[in-house]
């Protein structure tokens, strides 16, 4: 959505009240405007698409997720335990485009832990996590996946099919639902990952039949 400057006379108690909440909700004085008249004017702003992607995202995602609260309304933080000893967290970190073109966002998957050794863990299941979404995803005709690996933080786009608002946040939400279930069960029983292995990847091709993302 395009933005232009424009002059407006508002009084001081008004102006009082958005500084207000809009420091509460995480945002600007002239976002914050903007969308209370947008709302009021039945338009849709980015932050309104935002926000309802991520809401179908928190009905959707399973018990395994802690969503966390956010002050910005393109980001949405959640966080698993692995069933590892000392429990160490995953953290889950999903930022939407205002405008998207070919991607509508990016994912950032990261283990919190000091264990050199869980971090070799989490970079081997995204070696093979990267080759199968990368081979998947060229076998539906996108041969845009973008991501990258470092130590123990990954990171990819999300590609942009033109799902609606609704279709997205159930994409978003399948898509985490998978790779967390694959994560889990990986540092579970990593030796014996490949027995499992095949039954999740057949839900993230069921997936992408009905979304690609």
């Amino acid at each position: 959505m395009k933005r232009s400057v424009y002059s407006l006379v508002l009084s001081d108690d008004v102006i009082k009240a958005v500084d207000k909440e809009a420091y509460r909700r995480g945002t600007s004085r002239s976002n914050l405007i903007n969308q209370i008249l947008a709302e009021q004017l039945s338009c849709i702003t980015p932050e309104m698409r935002m926000r309802d992607i991520f809401d179908a995202v928190s009905g959707l995602v399973n018990e395994n997720f802690q969503i966390q609260q956010q002050r910005s309304a393109s980001l949405m933080t959640l966080k698993t335990a692995l069933e590892y000893k000392y429990r160490p967290t995953i953290n889950y970190k999903v930022e939407l485009e205002r405008s998207p073109e070919n991607f509508l966002g990016t994912l950032k998957v990261q283990i919190r832990t000091q264990s050199e050794n869980l971090i070799e863990m989490f970079n081997s299941f995204f070696v093979y996590r990267i080759k199968f979404e990368m081979f998947q995803l060229a076998a539906h005709g996108y041969n845009n996946y973008t991501c990258d690996l470092s130590s123990g933080l990954f990171t990819r786009k999300f590609l942009n099919s033109s799902l609606s608002e609704e279709k997205a946040g159930m994409a978003i939400s399948r898509y985490l639902t998978n790779l967390n279930d694959s994560i889990q069960i990986f540092f579970s029983a990593p030796q014996n990952f490949s027995k499992y292995a095949p039954e999740l990847e057949n839900d993230y091709k069921k997936m992408l039949k009905e979304f690609v993302i």
